[in-house]
């Protein structure tokens, strides 16, 4: 049996803060299957919820917040702190399976707080996996990411043979905790549960960035950006490529490796790691170039070196360090946000594909064009009231004309 406490390193003891315990809501007693979705609140778990819901999944949304969307009527939200083992005991009591999605520092400003971003991934980890095997759960699909093997360094078609990237190399400390907690998650798999009733199966997906309609965390920065007028030039190789994923394909991968953890499935998916995408390496610049010409903004000519902006990144992150405790100040970028963007990342999708049977559908940036527009984005052209007004003048004049047609003429 794995002792709970060895799926981390001794040294690793962030500093937790505690909220009052909340008992969630008891849960009726029948045979459809209970899911957990820690972070459920957020952007992605919502649209997980939602997609679990609709297939008649009993849903418990876990999270330090309640959702600001919608939430299908039946689902439950449980408020607590994934840093208190009580609270997480308390959520995860009499389900199925636990989806583990929560997670902080992953850009901007929140990079930069290491004790946090410790608590969460890795402290908060720890609690799940703990109360998994302590109450019967068999089975935890963890949300992981890209950056447990990258760190700046060209991939091209990568798998899931490479090895992680040693913790020292890692340029953020997000990438860092999110690789150690991925390896406790892998590491916990066939776990005996303590109730007697089997052992734990346990697996981790490995998303690229996320985008769709509503997305709240990338999108709304990079349109911030260009109305703002900042977006005005691009970096890095035109011939660079990243991925990214779009957030019913994810949804759906995620459903698929829960599924593929059950004994139907022959727990195929117990203790692997997959890359999810679209499998569709493309340029981070142009892949946002749809966006940018859907508000009505030029796409940038000017092309930056990678170099210069790596440099930048890393001067807005020691004036953080400097005045970040007197006041908000936001770094453009950070330098693992210029690696992640202008630097050739892909993988396979191959190993997803043959034993999740994950298909990744085409998508486009229509939908989020819309979605912003929708909610009074985009350039106001200055052209627009004077345009209406010439049209004024036209139809006032076609008026007068045909007005005057009528009044007989007076020859001199």
């Amino acid at each position: 049996m794995i002792d709970i406490k060895q799926l981390f390193p001794s040294f690793l003891h962030p500093m937790l803060r505690s909220v009052p315990t909340i008992r969630p809501p008891a849960m009726e007693n029948t045979r459809t299957e209970t899911f957990l979705i820690t972070g459920g609140c957020g952007y992605f778990g919502h649209r997980l919820a939602c997609s679990l819901h609709k297939k008649g999944a009993n849903i418990i949304l876990f999270d330090t917040v309640p959702s600001k969307q919608e939430v299908p009527e039946g689902v439950v939200f449980v408020q607590g702190d994934i840093r208190e083992y009580a609270q997480v005991e308390r959520a995860i009591a009499g389900v199925d399976c636990v989806y583990h999605i929560a997670s902080y520092g992953m850009s901007g400003r929140e990079q930069l707080d290491r004790h946090l971003i410790e608590a969460v991934n890795v402290q908060g980890t720890q609690n799940v996996l703990q109360a998994c095997i302590e109450l019967g759960v068999s089975r935890l699909v963890y949300t992981s990411t890209f950056n447990v093997v990258f760190g700046g360094q060209v991939i091209e078609n990568g798998d899931e043979s490479l090895p992680y990237l040693p913790l020292h190399l890692h340029p953020d400390h997000y990438s860092r905790t999110k690789s150690l907690a991925e390896m406790a998650v892998l590491k916990a798999n066939g776990t005996a549960l303590k109730d007697g009733s089997g052992v734990l199966r346990s697996c981790a997906l490995r998303p690229a960035g996320i985008y769709g309609p509503g997305e709240q965390r990338h999108l709304p920065r990079i349109v911030g950006y260009i109305e703002k007028g900042i977006f005005k030039f691009v970096y890095g190789k035109p011939s660079s490529l990243v991925e990214f994923v779009h957030v019913d394909n994810l949804v759906s991968a995620h459903e698929l490796a829960a599924e593929a953890l059950t004994s139907e499935k022959q727990h195929r998916s117990a203790g692997q790691a997959y890359f999810i995408s679209d499998g569709r390496p493309v340029n981070n610049f142009e892949f946002f170039r749809p966006l940018v010409e859907g508000l009505g903004y030029p796409f940038p000519k000017l092309r930056l070196p990678i170099t210069l902006i790596y440099f930048v990144a890393f001067l807005t992150e020691m004036i953080h360090h400097l005045i970040g405790p007197f006041c908000n100040f936001q770094p453009l970028l950070t330098r693992t946000e210029v690696y992640k963007t202008g630097v050739t990342h892909y993988f396979s999708m191959a190993k997803a594909k043959a034993e999740l049977s994950y298909e990744p559908q085409e998508y486009t940036l229509d939908e989020v064009v819309q979605w912003f527009r929708s909610r009074g984005h985009g350039k106001k052209s200055n052209s627009s009231f004077l345009t209406r007004l010439l049209l004024d003048i036209l139809l006032v004049s076609a008026f007068v004309a045909v007005v005057l047609s009528f009044l007989p003429f007076v020859g001199s």
